[in-house]
């Protein structure tokens, strides 16, 4: 039975085939016909109750299916029609009956009205809307895919994500390609209505009259009602699922249900429902207007108008006063991916919140990540309004603690009177260090190398990686993306954004207390290599300064056992002072050279940029020792030198999307790190012991020592 069940629209659509062939009583026409309806029906209450059309994405199969079933009532009934003397079930003549009500001319002209009006206005509407989206669809795709891309290198998703957005790209281009070939189903089925409508009445005519002898008058009578109501109830259902077709392909930027979107657009518009109750009054003054009638809905939508006014009014101030309790700066604040919400506490004035002291010391905190916002900027934080930023931000703190082994911290987020209303700006320990602006109406285009053609638009630099782009209308995202543009919402760049920063700044977040979590942590499945090393060999100060050179050079600590063996060994074997914290990072670093190999590494070859062997010998006699330890005592010419070839070897890394990486000998790795991070942060100077043996090191320039004769050249 359950193998049946399993098969049970294969052999539904195989009693379709055979309702074409086998003739049906009339009561088992009846069945169909009420099964046919009710199906129809069903369909279109789906379409308006699911949230996108890729919830009902079998629904270009389903209109192939009703489609066929249909016709196979169709075939039956004009069978039974013709060959009964017009008989064809109750439900037939039922229709027929009500809607003829005496008179065939009123019958056929509102059955031709509602054939029209499905064939001309519905069908061909919701086929050009399929149409439309089918083409925009599948032309977008390129550059959806390179916004998931540009999220899944940024952080922002992880890769099942990104494989599950690909895949909803794919399944929604599919379903589009398949609804612009449905919707000419649709279209053929009215045309076939007609032709089968015609056929009954003219068919039937000539058998009445030819075989069975009646007068004119009766056979119009007897097949006029058999016709109209055979077409009614096969354009019935027709007709409702033309309505869901033209509901399904129109739904494309609704954000729930037909019955939500409907309401909730409506009703959030209350002045237009007054002027619409003001604009009927003023129509019912116009001589012979029913005007009770127009002074009743007249009322009605004033009333109704202001009610939604006065309702309206009082929400956003109470969301107001949440975003004040929540985001204002003061006691309060709203921390992403911090601990559940609280009950508010009762009101009160800043001097009598002041008057206890304890009050004072809160102002002394400094927050290690903080953002604040401009006021039309802070919706996209704010959850009760449909705000998806905290969320973001969680997923991305999941992300870089499996990436790189460090917890974000929790970010409080606040909104600012001293921004513009567009600005938003990044704190690190309370002092800014990135700033940028958000036009929320609009997208940011991110301008390729060779354009297409140029989008219209206000200029600006992408906030995070300094690449021209320009904010475009949302309408014109369709386009950007057809011209080559890569289209990012505004909260993507501002997330992006905040990403970044916390990057290049996650070594100032790793705090003495995170990094006794961390430890306590790797406890759990390490007791003895703990214990060994702390606090008789290292202590936790020590080994706080190690990890932040690593996450300084964007070395991952996540493997914090082979850190600690690492640093146990160096220490033991080679005898090294504890306070020589650069040797030990030094070969903790070549300890994780699959990792760092792995972050720089595509497809089996890394870009390197490599030093001249007198150059390097050179900086190796410059090496002197101070105080501080030792350092490289190069003249301002050499190191102006060294800068201006880095900056050109660096422009070839502008169409390559591995970071540019400066490949060294272990003696001079750390020395030359620290003569260009001042200038060039974000370059990664690695040793050739940090590179796995299995891989190929392409030179794509290399840094020469330039003598007086080729400075003068």
């Amino acid at each position: 039975m359950k193998k049946l069940f399993n098969y049970s629209i294969v052999l539904f659509v195989l009693v379709i085939v055979l309702l074409l062939i086998i003739p049906l009583p009339a009561g088992l026409v009846d069945v169909a016909i009420i099964l046919n309806i009710s199906l129809s029906m069903m369909i279109l209450v789906i379409t308006m109750i699911i949230k996108e059309p890729l919830e009902f994405s079998v629904f270009p199969s389903i209109l192939l299916i009703t489609t066929l079933y249909r016709l196979g009532i169709n075939v039956s009934t004009t069978r039974n029609i013709l060959s009964n003397g017009g008989s064809s079930g109750a439900v037939i003549k039922a229709f027929g009956d009500f809607i003829l009500q005496g008179n065939v001319v009123v019958g056929l002209v509102i059955y031709l009205i509602i054939v029209l009006m499905q064939f001309l206005v519905i069908t061909k509407g919701a086929e050009r809307v399929a149409e439309v989206a089918a083409r925009f669809n599948l032309d977008a795709m390129p550059g959806k895919q390179m916004a998931i891309d540009a999220d899944l290198s940024s952080g922002l998703i992880d890769e099942q994500q990104a494989k599950m957005r690909r895949e909803k790209i794919q399944r929604e281009a599919d379903f589009y390609g398949s609804m612009d070939g449905a919707t000419k189903i649709v279209k053929g089925d009215s045309i076939m209505s007609l032709i089968t409508t015609a056929i009954n009445l003219i068919g039937g005519s000539v058998i009445g009259i030819v075989q069975s002898g009646q007068s004119i008058g009766e056979v119009l009578t007897t097949y006029s009602i058999a016709t109209v109501g055979d077409g009614l109830v096969g354009q019935i259902p027709s007709l409702l699922i033309s309505t869901a077709t033209g509901m399904i392909v129109t739904r494309a930027v609704s954000q729930g249900s037909l019955n939500d979107d409907v309401s909730g657009q409506f009703l959030a518009q209350p002045y237009a429902i007054m002027i619409a109750g003001i604009a009927t009054a003023v129509i019912a003054m116009v001589p012979g207007m029913p005007k009770f009638s127009m002074a009743v809905v007249s009322v009605g939508l004033v009333v109704g108008g202001y009610y939604l006014t006065k309702r309206i009014k009082e929400a956003p101030e109470e969301t107001r006063l949440a975003m004040q309790m929540g985001m204002a700066a003061g006691p309060g604040g709203a921390e992403a991916g911090g601990a559940g919400e609280e009950a508010a506490p009762e009101p009160m004035s800043e001097e009598e919140y002041f008057k206890d002291v304890n009050n004072v010391y809160n102002l002394l905190a400094v927050e290690p990540i903080e953002m604040e916002f401009g006021y039309s900027l802070i919706p996209l934080a704010d959850e009760s309004v449909g705000g998806r930023m905290i969320s973001r931000i969680v997923i991305f703190r999941r992300q870089y603690a499996q990436d790189m082994g460090l917890v974000i911290p929790s970010i409080k987020l606040r909104d600012s009177s001293a921004l513009s209303t567009n600005e938003y700006c990044i704190r690190i320990k309370g002092e800014e260090v990135a700033r940028g602006e958000i036009l929320i109406d609009y997208f940011l285009a991110l301008e390729p190398e060779n354009p297409e053609r140029v989008i219209d638009g206000i200029e600006t630099v992408e906030p995070a990686y300094g690449i021209p782009s320009r904010w475009i209308r949302p309408e014109d995202r369709e386009r950007a993306e057809l011209y080559g543009y890569t289209v990012i919402d505004p909260l993507s760049v501002i997330v992006t954004h905040l990403s970044e920063v916390i990057r290049q700044h996650a070594f100032e977040l790793l705090t003495r207390q995170e990094v006794v979590h961390l430890v306590e942590n790797a406890k759990k499945t390490a007791p003895e290599l703990i214990e060994e090393a702390f606090p008789n060999l290292v202590s936790y100060g020590m080994f706080q300064r190690i990890l932040t050179s690593l996450l300084k050079e964007g070395v991952p600590i996540k493997d914090l056992e082979t850190i600690i063996e690492t640093m146990i060994d160096t220490i033991q074997e080679t005898g090294l002072p504890v306070k020589d914290l650069d040797g030990v990072s030094e070969r903790i670093r070549t300890a994780l050279k699959r990792t760092i190999t792995r972050m720089y590494c595509e497809d089996g070859s890394m870009k390197v940029i490599t030093l001249d062997g007198e150059l390097e010998r050179t900086m190796a006699a410059s090496i002197s020792k101070g105080e501080g330890g030792y350092y490289m005592a190069l003249s301002p010419d050499i190191i102006q030198s060294l800068i201006r070839q880095l900056a050109e070897q660096l422009r070839k890394f502008n169409g390559f999307t591995q970071n540019p990486v400066v490949l060294t000998s272990q003696v001079m790795r750390l020395h030359f790190y620290r003569l260009v991070e001042p200038f060039y942060p974000k370059v990664r100077v690695l040793s050739f012991n940090e590179i796995a043996s299995n891989i190929q090191i392409q030179s794509v320039g290399s840094l020469r020592l330039e003598g007086p004769e080729s400075r003068q050249g």
